[in-house]
């Protein structure tokens, strides 16, 4: 008889980003290193049917899977701390369930029923739970429900789970709910009330959660987490205090060392102690104290929302820490940015984005870079915008992708085969897992220690081999392809220390303590100035 699956639901309340997906991924954490297998989806009740087209200001970055789906950014903490590769089952939104709901009644298939919420669209989150869990062939899986419990549109998916729970029994089930309790600086108290009423909205569609987890800005007194047991019908030593860490990794270790520990174990059925080693070691890196401090320039446009680059900036932290130096991250606004700017940090570094907005401050700091030897990382449009500068350092002064000049005569990057009039179509770009095959002596080969490999990409732009002639001239040179040879995957300038560039996004296969050897070369590099 098939071991039955367990499932822990973590729902949030009073306000949303209050932690949940930390939450879920350092349970997972602390399950994990108890021995079990465990994976994570995430449910967002957004009427949109990917997120490819969410506006990063908002939501932050989109994480991309390695099998093509563009996701919350809540799926690259569930990597990271799990380092596990999620999938497109890992992310649901309710936008698509609707949708393939009425494509289906468009067909016929429901036969003239009446198509409603409950128990149609309701059915569909289930299944969509149930077939992630059962593909992922974990011992248990984490279902996080994204924005707050009471929203409008999150009603059909707490609904889902709550009968979800009735499906496979409710002893396979765990329900974490948690909660921001806000301090009140004129009366020096914290205020249970907002988190006694997000727990009276959990009730009342029917479910009654097993655990708490209180989120404050600072250290709350006991007394907080008694009141909230009392008033919210949860036994004391199911209500954990989580104030604000100074560091998210930490998250595991505080979870391990508090009582709701026992309830994962008793839920699980693994009573032994977890290895929390690796975590240990990591906050060990963490709090190294180097008299060494690197000075990362972070090229970007959204400077507003450090979010949107979260993968980025864990990548960049991953590599300080694997090198013990000290990092701090200069944000430069790509629509102001001078040479002032880029003479002021030890590295740069240009990620990857859309639009041309603040385009040419990019392609100011892939020039600056090439022609002073500053350390270089470019990711995605960081490429592009690299072979741009190379080409009109070359002479070729009006040298521009189509995307931002779209009759430009000198496309050094232009659309690809297959995309053009995909533009504004969420899902569509090239995405997920593609090999690539490096030049061999190659500064990106020598970094890699390899000439074969896989990175994930979200992009619909390439360099236009058209022009490499150019592009030699100015200072860069192919050093890796697809394995068809028909799309330049990197490129590096041989004269410089470290001027590397990549079509790919590496922050996604990044971990805090496995650190991605094109920004571990990085650091290396900007150590050396």
């Amino acid at each position: 008889m098939a071991k039955q699956q367990k499932y822990i639901f973590v729902t949030g309340g009073v306000l949303s980003g209050v932690g949940k997906g930390v939450t879920a991924a350092s349970m997972g954490a602390v399950l994990q290193a108890k021995g079990a297998k465990v994976s994570v989806q995430k449910c967002d009740p957004y009427l949109n049917v990917d997120a490819g087209l969410l506006n990063p200001r908002e939501h932050g970055e989109c994480f991309v899977t390695h099998d093509g789906a563009e996701t919350d950014l809540d799926l690259g903490h569930y990597e990271r701390f799990l380092d596990i590769e999620v999938t497109k089952k890992s992310a649901t939104l309710a936008g698509r369930l609707l949708f393939e709901l009425i494509a289906d009644e468009r067909a016929g298939k429901f036969g003239g029923q009446t198509v409603q919420l409950v128990p149609h669209l309701t059915n569909s989150i289930q299944n969509e739970i149930i077939q992630s869990a059962k593909d992922s062939g974990s011992d248990v899986h984490i279902v996080e429900i994204g924005g707050t419990v009471g929203d409008y549109e999150g009603l059909s998916f707490v609904e889902a789970i709550r009968e979800l729970s009735q499906k496979v029994g409710r002893a396979n089930c765990l329900f974490v709910h948690v909660v921001y309790v806000p301090f009140i600086g004129t009366s020096k108290e914290f205020k249970t009330k907002p988190a006694q009423n997000a727990l009276g909205d959990l009730r009342g569609f029917g479910i009654m959660p097993d655990a708490v987890v209180v989120r404050t800005d600072s250290p709350a007194p006991i007394g907080v987490a008694k009141k909230i047991s009392l008033f919210g019908g949860i036994p004391e030593d199911n209500v954990i205090l989580m104030p604000n860490a100074d560091t998210i990794y930490r998250v595991p270790l505080t979870i391990a060392d508090s009582k709701i520990s026992n309830l994962l174990s008793d839920f699980s059925g693994l009573h032994n102690q977890p290895d929390l080693s690796k975590w240990k070691d990591l906050i060990e890196r963490q709090n190294y104290q180097s008299d060494r401090q690197i000075r990362v320039g972070l090229v970007a446009k959204y400077t507003d929302n450090e979010d949107t680059y979260i993968s980025v900036v864990e990548a960049l932290k991953a590599a300080a820490w694997s090198e013990k130096v000290g990092l701090k991250v200069v944000w430069i606004n790509a629509e102001t940015a001078t040479d002032e700017d880029f003479k002021g940090v030890d590295t740069l570094l240009v990620p990857g984005g859309f639009g041309n907005r603040g385009v040419e401050g990019k392609i100011a700091a892939a020039r600056y870079a090439l022609d002073n030897n500053l350390p270089y990382l470019g990711i995605c449009l960081g490429l592009q915008v690299a072979v741009i500068a190379a080409a009109r350092k070359a002479g070729l002064a009006n040298a521009n992708s189509t995307e931002f000049v779209s009759d430009t005569k000198s496309d050094v990057v232009y659309i690809m085969n297959g995309q053009a009039g995909k533009e504004s179509t969420g899902g569509t770009l090239r995405l997920g897992d593609y090999k690539a095959t490096l030049v061999k002596g190659s500064k990106i080969a020598k970094t890699y220690g390899k000439l074969n490999i896989v990175e994930r990409h979200r992009h619909r732009y390439e360099v236009n081999q058209k022009f490499i002639r150019q592009i030699n001239d100015g200072g860069l040179v192919i050093s890796g392809l697809s394995p068809d040879g028909k799309l330049v995957e990197f490129v590096e300038a041989p004269q410089n220390d470290y001027f590397v560039a990549t079509q790919a996004h590496p922050e996604f296969r990044s971990r805090p303590n496995r650190s991605h050897p094109l920004f571990s070369g990085l650091i290396k590099a900007g150590l050396k100035k």
